[in-house]
């Protein structure tokens, strides 16, 4: 069997189907959309072709977009605070349980299988100001004038309240991916620490969880490629407002292209939101293989 799967041949045929897939769907995808980032088209009639005026535009008279940049950033930081160390919190947690860990393992899961249009539905519900939702109906018996707690609607923190959305929707995948790492971890380490004297915390910061660094990696790496170009939460929840409140480079894309009939200007969105997805991840990439030398 391990002959088998060594062969060069075995692996293409199993990396074939996938790399097709993701070269229709990704890589021609990205080159259309730089053919059409070069010409002023509005969907319908004649392309005229206008070189770089969309990404001059884009890179020196367009705050907005800037404005998108910033915001996708501060989402990012947030989900991956969420999603990847709470995830890991849960998952240690699950791995201290002795009893109904299976149920408490599915009920973490379960955002992660519901749509997210429904999940944005359900936090509408939560967050509704008229009639008073369930946080505010909490947060409004400590304090009533925060009964009418605006939340999705509110500029100074819609966008905290998507990114909180989506780390919360995606934390239990991530926890699930930390659980099997964590319980692969070598028994023999764990009891030379305990012989070594460390108690539970000292186990984990010092044994376990380098032990797991790898995945650590991998998963930051995951959250950053998926948060970084996030649509659906953010357009759902607060399509992007109020005004540009919590427009991510994503949803600013979409109104450029879709809602504005501006399909060069948008391509040329499209195209800075792949080389700032390539810039975070090469960075982040150089910063961890530095700390692992």
């Amino acid at each position: 069997m391990q002959k088998t799967f060594g062969k060069k041949k075995v692996i293409l045929m199993f990396l074939l189907p996938a790399f097709v897939i993701y070269t229709l769907f990704v890589v021609v995808s990205v080159i259309w959309a730089g053919y059409y980032s070069v010409f002023d088209w509005s969907g319908v009639g004649d392309k005229v072709f206008v070189g770089i005026k969309n990404y001059k535009q884009l890179l020196t008279g367009d705050k907005i977009f800037w404005q998108t940049v910033a915001h996708t950033l501060i989402y990012t930081v947030i989900c991956v605070a969420i999603e990847v160390f709470g995830g890991l919190l849960f998952a240690i947690f699950l791995t201290r349980v002795k009893h109904f860990r299976a149920g408490l393992q599915t009920l973490y899961y379960v955002p992660v299988v519901i749509s997210s249009v429904a999940i944005c539905q359900i936090f509408s519900k939560l967050f509704s100001v008229t009639p008073t939702g369930v946080i505010n109906a909490v947060i409004g018996f400590f304090n009533p004038d925060l009964l009418y707690m605006e939340w999705t609607s509110n500029a100074s923190i819609s966008l905290y309240v998507a990114a909180f959305v989506e780390g919360y929707k995606y934390l239990g995948l991530y926890m699930v991916i930390f659980y099997a790492a964590l319980i692969g971890v070598p028994s023999e380490l764990a009891e030379a620490a305990i012989v070594d004297g460390a108690n539970v915390p000292q186990q984990y910061w010092h044994v376990k969880i380098p032990y797991i660094k790898p995945v650590i990696i991998a998963n930051c790496v995951l959250v950053l490629n998926g948060s970084l170009r996030s649509y659906d939460i953010s357009f759902l929840l607060t399509k992007g407002g109020p005004g540009n409140a919590s427009e991510l480079m994503s949803t600013y894309m979409y109104k450029q292209a879709f809602s504005s009939m501006k399909y060069g200007y948008g391509s040329a969105v499209a195209m800075a939101i792949v080389v700032i997805c390539l810039i975070v991840g090469g960075v982040f990439r150089r910063v961890t293989e530095g700390g692992e030398q």
